[in-house]
């Protein structure tokens, strides 16, 4: 409990940043693949085998409160700010392996992947 309530009141960023190659990376191993934009933005384009949650949405924490929280989630948005908002609420109700692609979807394209 007192683990719980440290991760509400600290400043401390308790994801990591991670770039594309990184990200790949932790893709290949056994993650929740994360992807908080709205559902248009989704369905015009994702990351192979991720899952949409809108960081937007009133049952975000709802949602994501259902992940398993002992897999690494990588997360990620069209540019890296709405993820990195994500990433921390994550870290705040007990995910502990969390991972922010920096620069987002825009990065992932820029550097030669695909979108679904």
């Amino acid at each position: 409990m007192l683990n719980i309530l440290k991760k509400l009141f600290t400043s401390e960023k308790l994801y990591k940043d991670v770039n594309t190659d990184n990200f790949k990376t932790l893709m290949s191993k056994d993650a929740v693949i994360l992807d908080v934009r709205t559902l248009d933005e989704y369905k015009s384009g994702k990351i192979s085998k991720s899952k949409n949650i809108n960081v937007a949405s009133f049952d975000f924490m709802k949602k994501v409160a259902s992940l398993d929280k002992s897999k690494n989630v990588l997360v990620y948005c069209r540019s890296g700010a709405r993820s990195a908002r994500a990433s921390k609420m994550l870290t705040k109700i007990g995910f502990t392996n969390v991972f922010n692609l920096s620069g987002g979807v825009m990065a992932w394209q820029n550097h030669g992947n695909k979108l679904a």
